[in-house]
Formats: C-alpha cells, sequence, structure tokens
C-alpha cells in the first residue's frame, strides 16, 4: 500500500526525479508533485512522495531532516485535500 508524504523546505531548484531519488531509500517511489507557484512557474519549496511498500512512521522516520543540497527536508503524513464545492 502507498503512502502519501508532505515534503517540505525544499531547494527551489530541485526537479521531481531527483526527489524521487531522494526518497528511493525509504522504498519504491510512486507519484512526485513539487507545487509551483502558477504565475511564475517557480517551485514554492514544497511538494508530495507517494512511497509504496513502508509503513508511514517509517519512512518519516527515514526521510524527516534528511539533508538536500544544504536543505533539511520537513517530512509527515500528507492531509487529505479538502473537498470544493
Amino acid at each position: 500500500m502507498a503512502v502519501t508524504l508532505y515534503v517540505g523546505n525544499l531547494p527551489w531548484t530541485i526537479t521531481e526525479d531527483e526527489l524521487a531519488e531522494a526518497f528511493a531509500r525509504a522504498g519504491p517511489v510512486g507519484a512526485v508533485r513539487i507545487i509551483a507557484d502558477q504565475r511564475t512557474g517557480r517551485s514554492r519549496g514544497y511538494g508530495f512522495v507517494e512511497v509504496d511498500g513502508v509503513a508511514l512512521q517509517e519512512a518519516v522516520r527515514l526521510m524527516d531532516g534528511h539533508e538536500i543540497r544544504g536543505r533539511r527536508l520537513t517530512v509527515g503524513p500528507a492531509r487529505p485535500r479538502p473537498q470544493r464545492l
């Protein structure tokens, strides 16, 4: 079963492929999304990663505080998207 993780404090120039590669140490990576500003297209510094075959707590423990390009990641469980009317 896949778990979806919130990933904050991302380097501004990281790509989805690089983020998937970093999270591969936690387990097989499914979808990766880096959230970008709609007007500028620039990263907003956070995103979401799906990891298969690992418990949520284990994935958070492995990746929270992991350093990429001098920035320590903030990793936690992703919250469900609110319903839009």
